[in-house]
């Protein structure tokens, strides 16, 4: 570890010789100046980790200096050490991008302080992060082994994502082998669990089930209409958890977080089934039976999700929902705009739906652009980018309009996405759906301990287009791989980011529910 050099300048620097050489038994090194024009050229000859700058000094002030200083180190962080408490001196230091404000006369561990604030603060949060996960990793080991509920799945979800945070905050990866193979383990034990219960969650008599897809409006939405609150429904498809998590700071100066909770999306966790089930509130082979004219089944040509508004007001009316609904699709932000521009005509109905396909877009770029995938090329980097877009999107500029008019504000989405890795041979007809995750066809051949198959469609609610239709799911971080031109279809679609199979990332999903500050 390299040593930290210090410059302190002051015009009564003898005085603080005690000071120095306490900092010097530290193992710090300290250069000294009495005055500004001494400072600023010691800046420019060498490099220093952090500044002490004395306020109040003859010739140059410490504000005057510190400008100087910032045009040649603006990186460098500067304290300021003044014997004045007077507030137009503090803001007038604060505004000069000052980073520590001392008040004379300052002790030694103050000085200490100052230093690790500024310059060992990542390595200690770093230091502490890891240490942290290292004492949770057997404790959330034996969790995973002994869950048996959605909702311990849901606890345990939430730990590895608030880890992966963590430690992607940190500036230290010897962790992130650790986490990746616990978020295996847990994938794997997640996958026993849904093929254990998927098809009873669907038995009206089991009370131990989750919220599925169907009943998020229901549930989640329905009930604040009917209460006269004004909500804004935003759907922004393929948001992760881990997603959600790195983007709600920057809501947090708008909104309030009044719950945040997750669902499972059904299976396939797929655009064309989780969320026309979530706009019409029913299962896939429902809306087939009850809306053949709006379902279109995999092999059927044209778009699986043009008739989403249509669902929805099918499903207000069965419900008894009668309030005005403003209903949009945006697959170019700059829809975004034009709804903003007339937020008010908008928020005069009382039910604002809007879903936002960007996130999906960018997993779908990842995989076919290689300047996305180098961007992109893994979890921390793929949830980045989400927050960057998001920051930096018409979509927050017309949220923050939304909070200044008194909304609810509900975000979901219809399924999340995980990084595949690991390729599993199938074979199919030429009617074998293309989807990375999941396949759907007759006279699918495949390993049955590798997948979760359903061969009776009936018992998920899912459509038959053939007497003979098999279900198949991946789990984990795999990925249906066909044998002819092997080698090369792996290479194209390992390490990216897909969806329609099982996993944590894939099925359990945020639902959060906003208020307007």
């Amino acid at each position: 570890m390299k040593q930290i050099k210090i410059l302190w300048t002051d015009d009564e620097i003898d005085l603080l010789r005690p000071h120095i050489i306490f900092l010097e038994q530290k193992g710090y090194a300290v250069d000294t100046a009495t005055n500004g024009t001494d400072a600023i050229a010691l800046v420019g000859k060498y490099n220093y980790d952090i500044i002490f700058l004395d306020e109040n000094m003859p010739g140059l002030s410490g504000i005057e200096t510190l400008s100087k200083i910032k045009n040649i180190a603006p990186l460098v962080p500067v304290i300021m050490i003044t014997k004045s408490e007077e507030e137009n001196i503090m803001d007038e230091a604060i505004g000069s991008k000052i980073n520590d404000y001392l008040i004379k006369p300052v002790n030694p561990n103050q000085i200490l302080l100052a230093i690790k604030k500024n310059i060992d603060k990542d390595r200690l949060i770093t230091q502490k992060t890891t240490s942290a996960y290292q004492s949770e990793f057997m404790k959330l080991g034996m969790e995973i082994n002994d869950s048996l509920s959605y909702k311990d799945w849901y606890e345990i979800y939430r730990k590895l994502c608030y880890w992966e945070l963590e430690l992607a905050g940190a500036q230290d990866n010897t962790m992130d082998e650790v986490l990746k193979m616990q978020l295996n383990e847990a994938n794997n034990s997640f996958a026993k669990f849904v093929k254990r219960n998927y098809t009873s969650w669907f038995d009206a008599k089991n009370e131990e089930k989750p919220l599925l897809s169907p009943g998020l409006l229901k549930e989640k939405v329905f009930p604040m209409l009917k209460e006269g609150k004004k909500v804004v429904f935003l759907l922004i498809d393929n948001l992760r958890f881990d997603q959600w998590k790195s983007i709600e700071p920057l809501l947090s100066q708008f909104y309030t977080v009044s719950e945040e909770d997750l669902y499972y999306s059904i299976l396939p966790t797929s655009t064309q089934y989780s969320r026309n089930s979530i706009f019409s509130g029913l299962m896939p082979s429902e809306i087939n039976k009850l809306y053949p004219d709006l379902w279109k089944n995999d092999d059927e040509e044209g778009g699986k999700n043009l008739y989403e508004e249509e669902m929805l007001r099918s499903l207000m009316t069965r419900y008894n929902v009668k309030t005005g609904l403003y209903y949009e699709k945006i697959t170019d932000v700059k829809f975004c705009k034009k709804i903003t521009d007339n937020a008010k005509s908008v928020l005069n109905n009382q039910f604002v739906a809007i879903v936002v396909n960007f996130v999906d877009a960018l997993s779908h770029a990842r995989t076919d652009q290689k300047m996305m995938r180098e961007l992109a090329n893994t979890t921390s980097a793929y949830r980045a980018i989400t927050k960057s877009w998001f920051e930096f999107s018409p979509l927050f500029d017309m949220l923050k309009v939304f909070a200044d008019n008194d909304v609810h504000l509900v975000i979901s989405t219809d399924h999340g996405s995980i990084q595949v890795s690991d390729p599993v041979k199938i074979i199919g007809d030429r009617e074998t759906t293309t989807n990375l995750r999941y396949k759907q066809g007759r006279n699918l051949n495949y390993n049955k301990k590798e997948v979760f198959e359903i061969l009776n469609p009936g018992d998920a609610y899912l459509p038959k287009t053939n007497i003979s239709s098999t279900y198949v799911f991946a789990y984990g971080s795999d990925f249906f791989a066909y044998p002819n031109n092997y080698n090369h279809y792996v290479k194209y679609y390992k390490d990216t980011f897909q969806h329609g199979g099982i996993s944590m990332q894939e099925m359990m999903i945020p639902v959060i529910t906003l208020k307007s500050r």
